[in-house]
């Protein structure tokens, strides 16, 4: 495995669907992603729910009705769906304040609405990583970066993704994500040296490794960068106690501005001296060392 070259991180504010269904809320978490948080991106999700989900699921109630914003699941998640139209105006309103909009897709469906926008990057999430039809679909039809979690994931499904985009040469535009799928996820569960084996699986075949962060707090997300994950997802909101399952396993803004800043000090720290005595120390040097 080769030595890590200590890039600048790169942040994402995984809105998702923490706007309640409400688009000034969504422009609101957009610019406090960049202005007061100084994260990279922004990523919203995409669902077409009648293709996702079957009649049953559709129709059934929400599994935590507190948290349901309908009468069924299946109402509950068109409340929180946004159109294409919608995200249009999400990755104008990301323009505007120069921060990268991108979009999970969950479905075939809405796999083809988000490529229709042209985003920099789109995101594949754990749920859907053995979504083959889709995931050709994307490496035959959308030239931008593709990412991918590797939550629930066994090692042949990883294997298999891997060879897939091997097979479309598409590797090379490949981001993977080291993650555990849950909400919050205990530390122990986080398994952060699942990174230091996808660098020595596909560090040479696929374009970086990240890490996907379910957990409480921020201090970990720097043991990720130094194991050498180069791209930060983390779930965003701007209350960790408003209605809804995500929120809970989310930063708030001061915590998501914290976890950026930490990142960036630790990438500026990841050197070697330059002199033996840097100039720093050569004014406590004349001050303090010992002399005969």
């Amino acid at each position: 495995m080769k030595a890590i070259n200590y890039q600048k991180p790169y942040v994402i504010a995984e809105i998702g669907c923490n706007h309640k269904g409400d688009m000034e809320i969504a422009k609101e978490m957009i610019e406090m992603a960049k202005i007061f948080c100084k994260a990279d991106a922004v990523k919203f999700q995409k669902r077409c729910n009648r293709e996702l989900l079957t009649p049953e699921q559709y129709n059934a109630p929400h599994p935590h009705p507190e948290n349901s914003y309908g009468d069924t699941y299946g109402a509950h998640r068109e409340f929180l769906e946004f159109n294409v139209d919608q995200h249009k105006q999400l990755k104008e309103w990301c323009e505007e304040v120069g921060i990268v909009y991108s979009t999970s897709v969950w479905d075939l469906t809405s796999a083809k609405e988000i490529t229709s926008l042209n985003p920099k990057f789109i995101k594949i999430p754990s749920a859907c990583n053995n979504h083959w039809e889709m995931l050709q679909w994307l490496c035959d039809n959308y030239g931008g970066e593709i990412q991918l979690s590797l939550g629930m994931t066994t090692k042949t499904e990883e294997e298999k993704i891997i060879r897939l985009f091997e097979d479309k040469k598409r590797n090379r535009d490949l981001t993977i994500y080291a993650c555990t799928s849950g909400y919050p996820v205990a530390f122990e569960d986080v398994c952060l040296l699942e990174i230091t084996r996808l660098r020595e699986c596909y560090e040479d075949i696929v374009k970086r490794i990240g890490f996907s962060g379910h957990h409480n707090g921020i201090a970990i997300d720097v043991a990720a960068y130094t194991l050498g994950a180069e791209v930060f997802e983390r779930h965003f909101t701007l209350d960790r106690t408003w209605k809804g399952t995500d929120h809970a396993a989310s930063l708030e803004p001061d915590g998501l501005r914290r976890l950026v800043r930490n990142l960036n000090a630790t990438q500026m720290s990841l050197t070697y001296k330059k002199d033996e005595i840097l100039p720093v120390e050569m004014v406590q040097r004349k001050k303090l060392k010992y002399r005969k």
